[in-house]
Formats: C-alpha cells, sequence, structure tokens
C-alpha cells in the first residue's frame, strides 16, 4: 500500500533508505554508527539509495 502523507513517506524514506552497511559481515547499522554492532569493524559504507519508486 503506497504512502500518500508526504510526512509519513518522508518518515519511511529516512527509515529504509538512510543506515550504514558493514562492508565485513553485511549488517544494518544507523546512520551515526562508526563501528557495526554485529561484527565491531570500522569498514562501514552508506546505502545505496534510488528514488523511491524506481526499479
Amino acid at each position: 500500500m503506497p504512502l500518500r502523507d508526504p510526512i509519513k513517506r518522508e518518515i519511511a524514506q529516512r527509515r529504509r533508505l538512510y543506515v550504514k552497511i558493514c562492508r565485513n559481515c553485511g549488517a544494518r547499522n544507523p546512520p551515526k554508527a562508526e563501528r557495526c554492532r554485529k561484527c565491531r569493524s570500522s569498514n562501514l559504507r552508506w546505502k545505496h539509495r534510488e528514488a523511491m519508486g524506481r526499479r
């Protein structure tokens, strides 16, 4: 079910797309993370993002 309310859509985009991914184990981490929550590695990258709705 698509979100029609722009405020709720923005919240959902932030929650789903703005995370850091560990290059060692692939765990999702919060945006402010400096180390992985799972393997404690500092080898993190931002999740690659595309415009919402495009496939």
